[in-house]
């Protein structure tokens, strides 16, 4: 059977690193996965613990976390000629990386997370231009991401300008007001974590995470930042970073925030001291369960 490239194959297609899963490459490969080759998609694992109650029936349940995501590929290759089959092969056993590569789930709204090789790639050769393939990969954090990044910056609140003339008839200029405010929406199934970059100079941030029910999560840096530093607060990894080699998470007090599913939050950001050139960046990827 020939085959076109940019053909699609059909079933699902899946990325994993620079390998498409499920469409034919420029050398005419056919990247085939089979109608169960996407095993772990579906749910991470999930760990909890349970108690058989003492003479009664039932048991207690202890709170139920998700655990690591076990991912596995498998299908079928197909290339017009042996040594395109070889170097295919390779490209497939590259992508199965060590370290951390994204895998991503073309579905109606893609949709990604973060892997790596966790068990042995099977490589089968059926001909000298077929073979098939198993891999397993893992993704340490259990959600499923949106491939489209969300973004956000802003100053610290500020309001300039603003007049108004003493004359028969009032004549009034308008002020600039800076809120000091990121709306962030996780569009997704899963509470989500977001990633704070802030810009110096600024003395004593804080980053303060509204949520529509009126309460607030707040960070507060105890430091001050000087003119070209960068702090970056990973609220999943819970790690404080500045210009990318010192940690000051000793720095750095109050409750880290999360994204509701399904829901929006407001980020404030302030400081002990206004500063102008002061900026709070937030990004964020709706999430899946």
């Amino acid at each position: 059977m020939g085959f076109t490239p940019g053909q699609a194959l059909g079933g699902i297609q899946v990325g994993l690193g620079a390998v498409q899963l499920g469409v034919v490459d420029d050398a005419g490969v056919a990247w085939g996965i089979g109608a169960d080759g996407l095993q772990g998609w579906d749910s991470a694992e999930v760990r909890t613990q349970i108690t058989q109650r003492e003479a009664d029936h039932g048991a207690w349940q202890g709170p139920v976390y998700l655990g690591e995501r076990p991912i596995t590929l498998a299908g079928t290759l197909t290339a017009p000629d042996q040594a395109t089959l070889d170097g295919a092969i390779e490209q497939l056993l590259a992508a199965a990386a060590l370290g951390d590569t994204t895998l991503t789930v073309y579905e109606t709204i893609p949709k990604q997370c973060i892997v790596r090789r966790s068990g042995k790639p099977i490589i089968g050769r059926v001909t000298d231009r077929i073979a098939t393939y198993s891999l397993m990969v893992t993704a340490g954090d259990p959600r499923r991401y949106s491939t489209e990044q969300g973004s956000g910056s802003t100053a610290l609140p500020s309001t300039t300008g603003g007049l108004v003339l003493p004359a028969t008839v009032p004549w009034t200029m308008s002020a600039t007001t800076v809120a000091g405010n990121i709306g962030i929406l996780n569009e997704g199934s899963f509470a989500t974590r977001p990633l704070y970059v802030v810009n110096g100079p600024v003395v004593q941030p804080q980053i303060a995470t509204l949520y529509p029910d009126g309460s607030l999560a707040l960070l507060a840096y105890s430091d001050t930042l000087n003119s070209g530093d960068e702090l970056v607060i990973d609220t999943d990894a819970h790690t404080v970073m500045l210009n990318e080699v010192a940690s000051r998470r000793r720095y750095l007090s109050g409750n880290w925030p999360e994204i509701p599913a399904g829901g929006s939050v407001s980020v404030q950001f302030r400081a002990a001291v206004y500063n102008s050139a002061a900026l709070l960046t937030a990004t964020w990827r709706s999430a899946w369960i």
